[in-house]
């Protein structure tokens, strides 16, 4: 069956001829206060106000190293650096990215079911939860370039055709997190705007956007403007330690030029009551691989 935009009400234009914000239209947390689970009420609001959740410590130091162990495996094997799921840095050649990882081994596979991963994102979205995206994302020291400012759902929303703001990513920390080393910085409380960017999106933008974002890149002038009214939070932490955030915080990194390496595993969840229909602003839909079309809930 061919899934199509027909009668669905495009409440995030993006990738027009101008720049657009829009007054967030849905929720942030979508579950009941009421509902059990990991997340705290008072650490629910600070993610409704805020657009995310830091947590000291969501794997343990063992987990850590075996996840590390992982990487490294995946990081280092020629079949996968050749497969199409590996994304390469434009200048030293090195691996950035490796996509699906949940697919691709079942070590990451057992984290994305864990209950203190999964059970999070059911909470937060009120329904059960299917992959939209998982990938490692490896910053070695000495150059690796960062991820520019950028609001995920906007990328989901024009590409993937994610129609509501229902879903949640969490960033686990594979090493220390420094305040020099190239971390994640989000504009606490952008996730409560919708900006649309300027700009028809190219097609397989995937393919150059993945190394180095511009379709769907703010402008500097909303860039400022954001930042001043939101100010920019950077986040540090031990390895083991955990972001959660909002599909739509405007958020980036930085190059890593210290000697430290930066690496993280990323996962997104997508509620199954807001599965991908067509792209809304792009002419084809990106691979699977990035955007998931396989809706089955994790159990």
């Amino acid at each position: 069956m061919t899934i199509t935009t027909t009668n669905i009400t495009d409440l995030y234009p993006t990738r027009g001829a101008t720049e657009v914000a829009t007054p967030r239209q849905d929720p942030v947390v979508w579950g009941s206060p009421d509902t059990p689970g990991p997340v705290s009420a008072g650490d629910l609001q600070s993610l409704d106000r805020d657009g995310f959740l830091a947590i000291d410590q969501l794997i343990r130091p063992d987990e850590v190293a075996e996840y590390q162990q992982e990487l490294e495996r995946l990081t280092s094997d020629p079949a996968i650096r050749a497969d199409e799921r590996s994304i390469v840095e434009p200048q030293s050649k090195e691996i950035r990215s490796v996509f699906e990882v949940h697919k691709i081994s079942e070590v990451f596979a057992k984290l994305v079911r864990d209950e203190r991963v999964v059970g999070r994102a059911r909470q937060i979205l009120g329904s059960d939860v299917y992959v939209h995206q998982s990938r490692i994302n490896v910053k070695p020291g000495f150059g690796a370039s960062g991820f520019y400012w950028h609001s995920d759902f906007e990328t989901w929303h024009a590409e993937d055709g994610l129609p509501n703001m229902r879903t949640i990513s969490v960033s686990i920390a594979l090493t220390e997190n420094y305040d020099t080393n190239g971390g994640l910085m989000i504009m606490p409380g952008s996730h409560k705007t919708f900006l649309g960017c300027a700009g028809a999106t190219p097609k397989d933008n995937y393919k150059k956007s993945l190394q180095m974002q511009d379709a769907g890149t703010p402008s500097d002038e909303a860039l400022t403007k954001m930042a001043s009214e939101y100010g920019i939070k950077l986040f540090t932490g031990k390895a083991g330690s955990a972001t959660w955030f909002d599909c739509n915080c405007m958020h980036g990194s930085g190059d890593n030029i210290t000697p430290f390496p930066r690496s993280n595993v990323f996962i997104v969840f997508n509620s199954v009551e807001n599965t991908a229909v067509e792209p809304f602003s792009a002419p084809i839909r990106r691979p699977d691989f990035i955007g998931a079309r396989d809706f089955t809930p994790v159990k």
